[in-house]
């Protein structure tokens, strides 16, 4: 499975419609699905699609067409997602209508090429499982505890001074086992 760092945009011209693509992390979906409300408010349609994992390791997923002719855009945008093998994302095509209609076959493929471009625009990583934890150490083992978190490019979510340290980490699981090991 691949995902993505940041946002990628991506404009496609069909027939003066316009359908701008923005690929994203699934994290920012929905306060960017209302941004782009209010800062596109003559478009016509908000097409929508999203893959991310629970908390189950399971695959979530949907699509909303917003008013295009059932089946046109949101599902050939969601296959789009499938097939380039991409968790944890969002896609929002806002379309500007340019006057004509371009049928359900044009809708399906503008929507899947301004898609895939701009997938294509997108830094796509692989997908790693990070599991988050938590370590107490001694204040003595602070630089220590910071020096290896960067060896093993664990982030650190938060930090705790109570009667030691106590850290909120987040690293794959080889990376947090290399770091036990070491402390």
């Amino acid at each position: 499975m691949k995902t993505i760092k940041q946002q990628s945009n991506y404009l496609l011209e069909e027939k003066k419609s316009k359908f701008i693509a923005y690929l994203l992390p699934y994290g920012d979906f929905e306060t960017t699905l209302q941004t782009l409300k209010t800062t596109h408010p003559k478009a016509r349609h908000f097409v929508t699609a999203f893959r991310y994992l629970n908390e189950y390791n399971q695959i979530i997923e949907g699509s909303s067409d917003d008013g295009e002719p059932k089946g046109s855009s949101g599902k050939p945008i969601l296959k789009v997602l499938q097939g380039h093998d991409l968790i944890n994302v969002g896609v929002i095509v806002v379309r500007y209508f340019g006057g004509t209609l371009l049928g359900v076959g044009g809708l399906v493929r503008a929507y899947s090429d301004s898609v895939n471009l701009a997938i294509g625009c997108a830094d796509v990583v692989l997908y790693e499982n990070l599991l988050e934890e938590f370590i107490e150490v001694d204040y003595s083992l602070s630089s220590r505890c910071e020096y290896l978190f960067k060896k093993y490019d664990i982030k650190v979510i938060d930090r705790n001074f109570l009667d030691g340290m106590r850290y909120k980490i987040r690293g794959n699981k080889e990376n947090l086992d290399k770091l036990r090991k070491e402390l």
